[in-house]
């Protein structure tokens, strides 16, 4: 576990260096409030926002302790990607089929950059919490079938699983990863295991459709008119590049029936994570964020290819080219783009912390919503210190920021 969670720090150690970005501001602004104690009842009762309450409650305790200190944001996600490398560890040993192939496959799990925006944007930060209570879930439903006393491991696993709810809307599509891991002998009996689950996700999904003016189904970025035919297997095809087609190869041409048919096992379970997402409208390429579920099904194929070889030697190099693949991308072309990403906030906030005049903002690629919440949470500056208009910026006295033009 020490050295899956040191493979973990070391892939994701440029987390630690980029700043926030565009929706982190507004997010932490809203978790103020709504994320506090005195909110609570505010956020189970928005139709929007309760099923994300647990990234609410996570980003309301970091800013209590650390403010928008980016270094201990990030700091919190990769300790949870941590945690989520360990669950994959957890699930692989007790899921018989898969425990030859379990440290191997949270090995990789851990460095994979496939699923970097999961672990590098804080906002992104559902997608982490989502995993971990659902993986918690499925390792204790799985676990209590050989425990002497089950049902308590039977409760916990409904407790997290009511938590996976509650942290992002596809949590639901967890319910066909349990009925996947069933053995063929024991299915019928299984099936009954996982009705309390698929009464929790159908309670959640009633939860989402309660209004008819949530946004998360009207903001036009899903629809069942969108061509999941090409989506869908467009971006398993994209998760398996390039160590996924590899692991395919080795497991067909090493491999014996029964591991064939165990590889298959974790092609469903990428195929099924996929599922809430493949109504995208936008694109047909999911984003890296929405894979990380998936890539635990991934993980699992590669872990099982690398568990053909005897040759531990050969293990061993085949684990550090993944290492250093990975981790390549990560440090240089993902940690690029993420400071990219972050540049209009944080020019922004250089710039309030430097001037004590209003600040007219002539250009700005983000919506306003996103500025004023930078210049709040970020330079400690009201957002009635923004001004959008010329005539308001002559009144005011006000300095002009344009982004991309430094000291305009």
């Amino acid at each position: 576990m020490a050295l899956l969670a040191a493979l973990a720090v070391v892939a994701y150690l440029p987390s630690f260096g980029i700043p926030l970005i565009a929706d982190d501001y507004p997010n932490v602004a809203q978790a103020i409030t709504d994320g506090a104690p005195a909110g609570l009842g505010t956020l189970l009762h928005d139709a929007q926002f309760r099923l994300r309450s647990t990234s609410y409650w996570v980003w309301y305790a970091v800013w209590r302790a650390a403010g928008m200190n980016p270094a201990a944001c990030h700091a919190v996600s990769v300790a949870l990607h941590v945690i989520n490398t360990w669950l994959v560890f957890a699930l692989g040993l007790v899921w018989p089929r898969m425990r030859r192939a379990a440290f191997w496959a949270a090995a990789f799990f851990a460095v994979h950059e496939g699923h970097q925006e999961a672990v590098m944007w804080y906002s992104a930060i559902s997608e982490l919490l989502m995993f971990g209570f659902g993986a918690g879930a499925l390792w204790c439903w799985l676990k209590a079938r050989e425990a002497k006393r089950g049902w308590v491991l039977e409760v916990a696993s409904w407790a997290l699983f009511a938590l996976a709810l509650i942290s992002k809307e596809s949590a639901v599509i967890f319910v066909p990863l349990f009925a996947l891991t069933i053995e063929r002998e024991r299915w019928k009996r299984g099936l009954l295991h996982v009705a309390p689950f698929a009464l929790f996700a159908a309670l959640s999904v009633l939860s989402l459709t309660a209004r008819s003016d949530n946004f998360r189904l009207h903001d036009g970025s899903f629809s069942l008119h969108a061509p999941f035919w090409l989506t869908w297997p467009h971006s398993i095809a994209r998760l398996l590049w390039i160590w996924g087609w590899l692991a395919l190869i080795a497991v067909f041409v090493l491999g014996d029936k029964r591991v064939r048919r165990t590889a298959a096992l974790s092609l469903a379970w990428m195929a099924i994570a996929l599922v809430p997402y493949i109504f995208l409208t936008y694109s047909t390429a999911i984003p890296s964020r929405q894979t990380y579920l998936a890539s635990a099904g991934l993980a699992l194929l590669v872990g099982l290819a690398m568990a053909q070889y005897a040759n531990r030697r050969t293990v061993a190099v085949l684990l550090t080219l993944i290492v250093i693949e990975n981790a390549a991308v990560l440090w240089t072309r993902k940690r690029v783009q993420f400071m990219e990403r972050s540049a209009p906030t944080s020019e922004l906030i250089s710039t309030a912390r430097h001037t004590k005049a209003a600040i007219w903002v002539q250009c700005f690629p983000l919506p306003p919503i996103v500025a004023e919440a930078a210049i709040e949470l970020g330079a400690g500056r009201p957002p009635s210190d923004l001004v959008w208009n010329a005539e308001a910026a002559r009144s005011r006295g006000a300095v002009t920021f344009c982004y991309g033009r430094p000291g305009h």
